[in-house]
C-alpha cells in the first residue's frame, strides 16, 4: 500500500496550479481523506529554527536560506544531507520547489557563476526553476534533539548528555510584579520558551517583598494615584532561558504584565548550557566486547568501514560520538570517561592521540549524518502532516568503498 507522503508527491506529479503572477507552483488538492495543502517557506523555515536557532550554528558555517524567498510558496519539499545538483534535478521531477538540507551548498562568497563547479552549477539550476535551498547545519548539531540524538537512537543508547556543552549562552531576566500577578506573568514566560533547565521545564525562583513607586504627571498607573507614593505587595520572579529567546521572553512578560513600566532585568550568564553543545555521551543497556561492537556499528551506521586506533579497552560501555568531523572533541571524550569515541574524518596522526585512554572509530562524514534526513522528515511531518514531503532517492556521499568480488 503506498504510504500518504508519497500518494501526496504522486498526486503532485500530475495536478499543478501554477499562479498568474509568478512561476512558482501553488498546489492545492483534497482527495477524500488526503489534503495536500502549499504553505509559505517561511512557515517551514521557523518551525526549524524553533528548534535550532540560527544563532547556534558555528561561526564558519552557512545555515538558512541560500536561495528563494521566505515569502514564497512551497508545494513540496525533498530532503537530504547535501543539496547537489542531482537532487535539484529530482526535485524538478517531482514537482518540489523546495530542497532541505543538512550541508549548506555555499559555505563562502560566490562571485562568479560560471557553472564552472558543482556549487555554481546546482545554485545556478535552483535559482532557474525556482527552487529554494534551505540548510540546517551545525545548529542541528548543536541541540539536544538534533543531529547527535538521532545517531543515539540509532545506536540505542541511553543516559544522554552533550559532550561539550556551550557556555555564555542562557540568559536570566528578574521581573517584580504584584503577587497577585505572578502565575499569569509566569505562563506567558513558559509559553515563550523560558523555565527549561535539563529535563525539567516551568523552572522559576520568587520572593515575595514590598514594592514602591510614585506615578508622575501624565503617567497612566495601573495601580496608585498621581504624585503619591504607592505601597505595593509585590514578588520578585526569575526565569532561564536559551540568549535566543531573549526577544520572546521579554515580550511576553511585558503582554502579561499588568504595569504601565516595567521594572525588569535581563542577565547574560557564563553557565554551561546543558541542552546545546557539541557531540555527546551516553550508555549501552549492556556493555559489549569491542569486536562486537564495531560489527555492531558497521552494520547499524551502515558503513563501507570503520577505521580505528586504540588497544586500551576490552569492552564498551560508555559511547561519546559526534555526528560529522568531531576529531577536536577529543579530549572532551577522553575526559568524559568514554571508552570509544565515533565521528568522523581523523587525520592519521590524530589516531595516534587514543594512546591507551579511548577507541577512536571514524566511520565517515557521510554515513554519521546520513540519519539526519530521517530526523528531519519526522520533525517536518508530525508538524506540518497535509504538506507533501520526500527524503532524497540520491545517494549524495562523494566516497566510494571498493570490496573485491570473491572469487
Amino acid at each position: 500500500m503506498i504510504d500518504c507522503i508519497r500518494l501526496k508527491l504522486i498526486l503532485l506529479c500530475f495536478i499543478r496550479i501554477v499562479n498568474a503572477d509568478s512561476h512558482i507552483p501553488s498546489c492545492r488538492l483534497a482527495i477524500g481523506m488526503i489534503k495536500f495543502v502549499a504553505m509559505l517557506l517561511k512557515e517551514i523555515t521557523d518551525f526549524l529554527e524553533s528548534r535550532a536557532d540560527l544563532s547556534l550554528q558555528e561561526n564558519y558555517d552557512n545555515s538558512g536560506l541560500i536561495t528563494g524567498h521566505k515569502n514564497w510558496e512551497a508545494a513540496g519539499a525533498i530532503i537530504c544531507l547535501d543539496s547537489t545538483e542531482d537532487v535539484i534535478d529530482e526535485a524538478i521531477a517531482k514537482g518540489c520547489n523546495l530542497v532541505i538540507a543538512h550541508h549548506p551548498i555555499v559555505f563562502s562568497g560566490l562571485k562568479k557563476f560560471n557553472g564552472k563547479n558543482y556549487v555554481e552549477r546546482t545554485i545556478i539550476k535552483a535559482i532557474k526553476h525556482d527552487i529554494a535551498i534551505y540548510a540546517i547545519h551545525t545548529n542541528l548539531d548543536n541541540v539536544a534533539l538534533g543531529v547527535n540524538a538521532k545517531i543515539a537512537e540509532m545506536l540505542g543508547l541511553q543516559q544522554l548528555r552533550i559532550l561539550q556543552p556551550r557556555n555564555a549562552s542562557l540568559c536570566k531576566l528578574t521581573v517584580f510584579v504584584p503577587v497577585n500577578h505572578k502565575e499569569e506573568l509566569l505562563q506567558a514566560m513558559f509559553s515563550a520558551g523560558a523555565g527549561q533547565i535539563g529535563r525539567y521545564d516551568e523552572c522559576s525562583f520568587s520572593t515575595e517583598g514590598t514594592g514602591t513607586f510614585r506615578a508622575g504627571e501624565g503617567a497612566n498607573p495601573y495601580i496608585g494615584e498621581i504624585g503619591k507614593r504607592r505601597i505595593e505587595p509585590e514578588a520578585r520572579v526569575e526565569v532561564v532561558f536559551p540568549a535566543w529567546k531573549t526577544e520572546d521572553v521579554v515580550n511576553a512578560m511585558k503582554q502579561a504584565h499588568p504595569y504601565e513600566e516595567e521594572a525588569y532585568e535581563v542577565h547574560n550568564l557564563v553557565n554551561d548550557f546543558q541542552a546545546v553543545g557539541a557531540g555527546m555521551i551516553g550508555k549501552l543497556d549492556q556493555p559489549m566486547a569491542i569486536g562486537e561492537f564495531l560489527h555492531f556499528l558497521k552494520k547499524t551506521m551502515k558503513t563501507g568501514c570503520v577505521r580505528y586506533a586504540g588497544q586500551s579497552k576490552r569492552e564498551v560501555s560508555q559511547v561519546a560520538f559526534c555526528g560529522g568531523s568531531g576529531s577536536s572533541l577529543l579530549q572532551s571524550a577522553i575526559a568524559a570517561k568514554a571508552d570509544i569515541f565515533v565521528t568522523a574524518d581523523f587525520k592519521y596522526h590524530q589516531f595516534f592521540d587514543a594512546e591507551d585512554k579511548i577507541i577512536i572509530a571514524d566511520i565517515g562524514h557521510f554515513e554519521s549524518e546520513q540519519f539526519t534526513t530521517t530526523l528531519l522528515f519526522e520533525l517536518l511531518n508530525e508538524k506540518f502532516p497535509n504538506f507533501a514531503l520526500l527524503k532524497t532517492g540520491v545517494n549524495t556521499n562523494p566516497v566510494h568503498y571498493f570490496v573485491p568480488q570473491k572469487n
